[in-house]
């Protein structure tokens, strides 16, 4: 028997990764033929107060592989922040779908129901069932991380559009 939100967050988590890792490849190839510095590009932000395009890809790895984890009721695996060029984002999403994939549907078993407990940024402690972990939590702020990516990148000329966005399903 299959859980549903194994099926939910693993296909939608491989999609937009998957997306994504796409999205920065062309950015690395307009990188190179507009002569443009890489760094500038993973330094983009759309405005001062918001992280920047390496950090939006770090962390929307860091929702996929810890919303993936709590869900299948193991240990959430701790990535270093350590990468500097485009090749290394890409290693890390390729490093978290690894992770993401090698969860069993029988690890998702009364996922549904199961009592997540997350501390995001405050001392203040929320609760959730699982169900609600996923969709009312997990996937938003996944979702806004890699459109924030997508965003800084279609912002400073790379020419994607919805079709990269969306990635293969």
């Amino acid at each position: 028997m299959t859980s549903s939100l194994h099926i939910t967050s693993t296909s939608v988590f491989n999609q937009m990764l998957g997306g994504l890792n796409s999205v920065l490849a062309k950015a690395d190839a307009h990188a190179v033929a507009k002569k443009i510095e890489p760094n500038a590009l993973l330094q983009a932000r759309l405005f001062p107060d918001m992280f920047p395009l390496l950090r939006q890809v770090q962390v929307a790895c860091d929702f996929a592989k810890s919303v993936s984890a709590r869900l299948a009721g193991v240990e959430v695996p701790s990535f270093e922040d350590t990468e500097l060029t485009i090749v290394d984002l890409q290693a890390r999403i390729a490093k978290t779908l690894a992770f993401v994939n090698s969860l069993t549907p029988q690890q998702f078993q009364g996922s549904d129901t199961r009592e997540i407990v997350t501390q995001a940024g405050t001392p203040k402690e929320k609760r959730f069932s699982g169900h609600s972990y996923l969709l009312n939590y997990g996937l938003p702020h996944f979702f806004f991380h890699v459109t924030t990516a997508y965003s800084i990148l279609r912002h400073n000329g790379v020419e994607v559009g919805k079709k990269d966005y969306i990635g293969t399903y």
